[in-house]
């Protein structure tokens, strides 16, 4: 087993990392900007080390920076969490260089998993279903235009390098294509340095479902059950939930097996998702693989009894999983609370948290780096807290989050806590009758005090 850990990550998964390894008896090392001096994952590692200034490129993606402080504190295993470096086949292969273990996928299943044109066909070799599109990355306009017409529309163009909703356009009709082409390349190319494009035939109303995967060393992978990350804001997840109120006994063991062959095909190992798109008919089709821990991965947690971060930590140490099969055995809810003005299209809020009340009681998990006086830096991404609720039904889960957001109280910024509120009220979440269409048409109400 590994003795000493590095996190090279921040916030609330650095913080769930090293409480998990303080529970293995794994020593840990916090890795922080400048701007970070002051979060409670630098305060709770057994040791911690500046890696530079609050930009991301100068710290937290500075591959130099976080070896040598892997290096000088002796750590032989990095953990890289969720974002950052956690999906970079360079970081990977760095890492294995050093003799340092990446708890995470390889180089190579990076490298494979990580190109979304790549992955597809790799896939379709595996036998798991793929929404009908190009074979890889599309040559140039003209072949866009004979795909989207052999594809037939409506057409989803794709960047490659994708994520977090960046290089991606619908089109409904052929007269707009060369608008989204262009706008989605250069989108692409500004955020990733890369402007390769694919298609996918555009799933109308689809429900987004990941299964939740673990592979080992020998080949072998487990599926922990579904999770449904259907309500989104411009292809940002803001609330998932496990079960999906969508899934069938036999989709789930469909959509299960699909994962579990994806998974062993490539020789998957680590902790990873395999994301599908539903359709209303429940047909499913691969979308992507993430090769590393989900954001939303307490709530799998909840429902299984089932520590995903030590099974990743043993399964990087050589440690076989068992190889059985995790159905959901209650119901959970996360919501994601965000630093930003929900009655202000979501702008960012960083600021000084002046006061903060913490929710608590039965089946309520609150993961967050935030405290009274903590400081959020406008240099991250915005979320600062999530929310968990679990029960025995789904109804009992909703009523249990409403009440946790109303004991909730931060103050000094603003947060989505009211939107959340809003949402877990609306008949259509109540009924579980939504697709990652729905937040186009809803409508959150500013407080009558506000106005």
């Amino acid at each position: 087993m590994f003795k000493k850990i590095l996190i090279a990550n921040r916030g609330e998964i650095a913080l769930r990392v090293i409480r998990t390894c303080k529970e293995m008896g794994i020593k840990t090392v916090a890795v922080y900007s400048t701007a970070d001096a002051e979060s409670l994952h630098v305060k709770f590692a057994d040791e911690a080390v500046c890696i530079g200034p609050p930009a991301s490129s100068e710290s937290y993606l500075k591959i130099p920076n976080v070896i040598a402080a892997a290096e000088i504190t002796n750590a032989d295993a990095i953990h890289p969490g969720y974002g950052f470096l956690s999906e970079n086949a360079k970081f990977s292969k760095i890492c294995e260089e050093h003799g340092i273990k990446f708890i995470g996928a390889s180089a190579d299943m990076i490298s494979k998993m990580g190109d979304k044109a790549t992955a597809k066909a790799t896939m379709r070799e595996a036998g798991v279903p793929c929404v009908p599109g190009s074979e890889g990355i599309i040559s140039d306009f003209e072949h866009c235009e004979k795909l989207a017409e052999e594809v037939g529309y409506p057409v989803m163009l794709k960047a490659t390098a994708g994520g977090g909703g960046k290089g991606m356009r619908a089109v409904w009709k052929h007269e707009k294509l060369k608008d989204a082409w262009d706008s989605a390349r250069q989108e692409s190319k500004a955020a990733f340095g890369n402007n390769d494009m694919y298609m996918e035939k555009l799933i109308e109303e689809p429900r987004h479902i990941e299964i939740q995967i673990v592979g080992d060393s020998t080949g072998k992978a487990c599926h922990l059950s579904e999770r449904d990350c259907s309500i989104q804001r411009r292809h940002q997840k803001l609330t998932e939930e496990v079960p999906s109120p969508f899934m069938t006994k036999a989709l789930r063991d469909k959509m299960g097996k699909a994962a579990v062959k994806a998974a062993e095909y490539i020789g998957y190992e680590g902790a990873g998702t395999v994301e599908f798109l539903v359709d209303k008919h429940r047909n499913f089709f691969f979308m992507e693989m993430n090769t590393r821990i989900q954001v939303e991965h307490p709530i799998t947690e909840q429902v299984i009894d089932f520590d995903l971060i030590r099974e990743q930590i043993l399964v990087a140490a050589g440690v076989p999983i068992s190889g059985k099969n995790y159905l959901p055995q209650m119901h959970a809810i996360e919501c994601r609370i965000n630093a930003e003005d929900p009655f202000n299209d979501f702008r960012p809020s960083p600021g000084r948290i002046t006061t903060l009340h913490a929710p608590g009681g039965h089946g309520v998990r609150l993961d967050t780096h935030v405290y009274a006086g903590y400081v959020i830096p406008p240099n991250y991404d915005s979320m600062i807290a999530k929310l968990i609720t679990t029960a025995q039904t789904r109804l009992e889960a909703i009523n249990k989050m409403k009440r946790a957001l109303d004991e909730f109280v931060i103050e000094g910024i603003k947060t989505t806590i009211p939107f959340h509120r809003q949402l877990m009220d609306h008949p259509d979440y109540l009924a579980g009758n939504y697709t990652t269409k729905f937040m186009e048409d809803f409508v959150i109400e500013k407080p009558k005090d506000d106005e």
